[in-house]
């Protein structure tokens, strides 16, 4: 029932990473101690492991290393993004080019169009956050990329821009899987989170319940076995007729907040399954079923133009439909603490990590 993730930080988990890095396994390999350093020092552990703790890193007490500048790069899925980060956790810069009208344009991400985004945007993102940060590409300790999951069109902009960077400063590569990055990052800003801890990772496309026992240890207690969260929002949102240039997620939050979330009777998926995996296509399913019952003509009449009637009854499968995806997290992530609790009695800390979806 349990499965072990694997570790990311250290090198690639496949060759078709590597490829797409286009850096030998053996050299990247090389370069993981240095954002293992990176992320350990951002938070060192304030009291010794407990015996059933996995530590086999030294890196978990290497002092904070604030000479350390690390230059972040992100383009999994819909927003161009860097950062510039400093080895003892202090974020100097961030920057984001969103592309929220293709979203509209297209009524979700078409790989093709944002990879093109992408490209047009990567250079004046990753400029903004180096002048933000008043640095420059020769300071940089590291370039750290997002490698995945994401669509390869996407990744491939910002793996391509890391590389060009690293060639001509002569830097290494980091690459990262992007779940793992939503799990760590709260450790570069509350500095009293010690491992174990878990994690409620919760993105557009990928949903994960992970027991974090030490950097690149990691337990998958859960994950997504068809839909996330994220896309029957997002998806929801549409078939609503709303306005998902701010996203499907804060749209359709909107909506509910006018509706009767007892009006409609969905079924909380997966409640006879005794695990912590995420389902969400079936209530998606309901969602169209509840709307064409209804004879609610959304793909013809947004939101701003429907009647009063018409608003309501969206107002309510919007309101019903977030009660029952709520709902669902919640059963998992209950069943994930006994569970977690059962195999580190010393956890403490429940980390809820969510991105571009609610």
């Amino acid at each position: 029932m349990v499965s072990t993730l694997l570790p990311t930080l250290s090198l690639p988990v496949s060759r078709a990473t590597a490829f797409l890095l286009g850096t030998p396994l053996k050299s990247f390999r090389s370069h993981h101690p240095l954002l293992r350093s990176f992320l350990a020092s951002a938070s060192s552990l304030s009291s010794p492991p407990t015996p059933r703790s996995l530590v086999t890193m030294a890196s978990a007490a290497i002092p904070a290393r604030r000479d350390l500048l690390m230059l972040g790069i992100e383009t999994s899925c819909d927003d161009t993004a860097a950062a510039v980060v400093r080895g003892d956790g202090e974020i100097l810069s961030q920057a984001i080019a969103s592309q929220s009208d293709l979203l509209v344009k297209w009524g979700g991400v078409a790989p093709k169009m944002a990879e093109e985004a992408h490209a047009l945007a990567i250079d004046q993102v990753v400029q903004k956050a180096l002048d933000d940060a008043n640095v420059s590409e020769s300071d940089l300790s590291a370039v750290a990329v997002t490698i995945g999951p994401g669509l390869s069109l996407c990744l491939r902009v910002g793996v391509h821009k890391a590389r060009k960077i690293a060639k001509v400063f002569h830097l290494p590569i980091v690459g990262v899987h992007h779940m793992e990055a939503h799990a760590l990052v709260s450790r570069l800003v509350n500095k009293d989170l010690d491992y174990p801890f878990l994690a409620l990772l919760i993105s557009g496309g990928h949903n994960l319940l992970v027991l974090a026992q030490n950097l690149g240890e990691y337990v998958q207690l859960g994950t997504t076995i068809d839909d996330a969260i994220g896309e029957a929002y997002d998806k929801s949102a549409r078939w609503l007729g709303l306005d998902i240039r701010k996203g499907g997620g804060p749209a359709l939050e909107e909506l509910a907040l006018e509706g009767d979330p007892n009006s409609i009777n969905f079924r909380v998926p997966m409640r006879q399954h005794k695990d912590c995996n995420f389902s969400y296509a079936g209530l998606k399913t309901q969602v169209r079923l509840a709307i064409e019952s209804r004879n609610l003509c959304t793909d013809d009449i947004p939101i701003s133009s429907a009647t009063e009637e018409d608003r309501q009854l969206r107002a309510n499968i919007a309101a019903s439909f977030q009660r029952i995806a709520v709902l669902h997290l919640e059963d998992r992530c209950q069943r994930a603490v006994e569970w977690a609790l059962k195999m580190e009695p010393s956890i403490k800390h429940f980390v809820i990590q969510i991105s571009c979806c609610c």
